[in-house]
């Protein structure tokens, strides 16, 4: 049913718009939106946030390859850092998705749900980070072992893992503008983890032409084309608004976007 394909592109610029406006939240609201929009398209509504998780998991890829490119070039990225965490990142991406699949679709929209609102929480009550000023740079297998859970979670959920991996850096001494250029090359590791996983253990049959395991092509490409070139427009946005203002009101669209899973479910 490809003649909705327009509605993937436009989630696409909203996603890139809100991960670039503030660096978490477009996993989230891909994940809710494309909950409502798949069965639209032919997928199975008991299946529907399987294929949301892992169409937002393979656009995710693009996305955060983009953002860690252009922290790259700003020398934002701890390469280290992201070295250590790769094994655990990739590891616990797959993990997650086995996790995820076998999990029926509605307990999957509680789960995301809750974290929604607890994202949502932490934004309009987390008080702003203050810059340490000095350049740490943490590696050793602790770091392996933290990738592994923030990479599992962020499969479940439908994310990058910048929600948990930058509170984390933060935590251990790295200034806030590398701990977000450091999450974003994380992320592309967490995203081809999930999406692999995703990708090979669907139920044969299960979804619509176009799809390759739970990943629906036509979302993933769609948004993933959008979101790469709409992320810098959040980008430049977010310097020109009131951070805690901007803090506050993104929170409420979380917990709203969190309400609205539990009201489809």
């Amino acid at each position: 049913m490809i003649e909705g394909f327009w509605m993937f592109p436009l989630l696409g610029v909203v996603a890139g718009v809100l991960a670039g406006l503030l660096g978490i939240g477009g996993g989230l609201v891909l994940v809710a939106a494309l909950a409502w929009l798949l069965p639209l398209q032919g997928v199975p509504t008991d299946l529907a946030m399987h294929a949301a998780l892992a169409s937002s998991m393979a656009s995710i890829v693009f996305t955060a390859l983009s953002s860690a490119w252009s922290h790259h070039r700003r020398g934002s990225v701890l390469w280290p850092t992201v070295r250590w965490m790769l094994p655990g990142l990739l590891a616990g991406g797959w993990l997650g998705s086995q996790v995820a699949v076998g999990l029926e679709g509605v307990v999957l929209r509680w789960i995301v749900a809750g974290y929604c609102l607890l994202a949502g929480a932490q934004m309009a009550f987390g008080g702003a980070r203050a810059d340490s000023g000095r350049d740490v740079v943490p590696t050793g297998l602790p770091m392996t072992a933290a990738g592994t859970g923030i990479g599992a979670l962020s499969a479940v959920v439908g994310i990058g893992g910048g929600s948990m991996t930058v509170p984390l850096l933060v935590w251990r001494g790295v200034r806030p503008v590398r701990a977000v250029g450091t999450s974003s090359a994380c992320g592309v590791a967490i995203a081809i983890g999930s999406a692999l996983g995703y990708a090979l253990n669907a139920p044969p049959g299960g979804l619509p032409d176009g799809a390759i395991g739970y990943v629906y092509l036509p979302a993933a490409i769609g948004v993933a084309v959008t979101s790469v070139l709409a992320a810098p427009w959040g980008t430049r946005l977010a310097h020109a608004i009131s951070g805690p203002a901007l803090r506050r009101v993104f929170a409420l669209f979380l917990v709203g976007v969190g309400l609205s899973l539990v009201l489809q479910g």
